[in-house]
């Protein structure tokens, strides 16, 4: 197949590790939301299923490769993408530890790739989701325009420790971002499989 016909294969990958976490209401949903569409194949990585140490190494695999053998596992896991659905939460401001751990493990594998978000929390962890595209640059990631962010009343309708409804109570104020971010993440993960191909 050629690489103007090949389907992107896109990580959703899950940002918090915690054992309360939220981001299993949004990564389901949106997974949900990719699996309706016939122009990309969607996974799920959760980020639980790799015991990443803190970043050690002696520098980025950028440079020099990598000691740990856990590092090494995520660095062929990423490699295997052609473009990522991060979820996204916000702790003071930016993303989790875990996620900006899991971004400094790889370097090459996120070189020429786009990506896309769903953030929640009270601001849709729109501060977030901007620290995460500025975080993309710096490893030659290119990000959507567009995003799904889950917040103010939103969020407190579906957060456990507020109403506590379902996301389909808010579904209809999420697809609209939704199709966009798919749409634009698929054009994107297209370009970038043809350029690379040609590199």
């Amino acid at each position: 197949m050629s690489t103007a016909n090949a389907k992107p294969k896109i990580a959703l990958i899950v940002g918090s590790t915690r054992a309360a976490r939220f981001a299993d209401v949004p990564a389901q949903w949106m997974l949900r939301q990719a699996h309706t569409r016939e122009d990309l194949d969607v996974e799920l990585v959760d980020l639980r299923d790799f015991k990443l140490p803190f970043f050690d190494e002696v520098a980025s695999n950028a440079f020099v490769p990598s000691q740990s053998p856990e590092a090494i596992r995520w660095q062929e896991t990423i490699a295997r993408y052609d473009g990522f659905i991060f979820v996204v939460a916000e702790y003071n401001h930016s993303i989790t530890a875990a996620l900006k751990n899991a971004l400094d493990q790889a370097y090459k594998e996120w070189n020429r790739k786009p990506f896309t978000a769903i953030g929640y929390g009270g601001v849709g962890a729109a501060r977030a989701i901007e620290h995460l595209r500025l975080i993309g640059v710096e490893l030659h990631m290119a990000s959507t325009h567009a995003a799904v962010h889950i917040g103010g009343s939103d969020f407190f309708t579906v957060f456990p420790m507020a109403g506590n409804q379902p996301i389909e109570t808010i579904e209809q104020n999420l697809l609209p971002s939704a199709a966009a971010a798919l749409d634009e993440l698929t054009w994107w993960a297209k370009a970038t499989m043809a350029a690379r191909a040609n590199d």
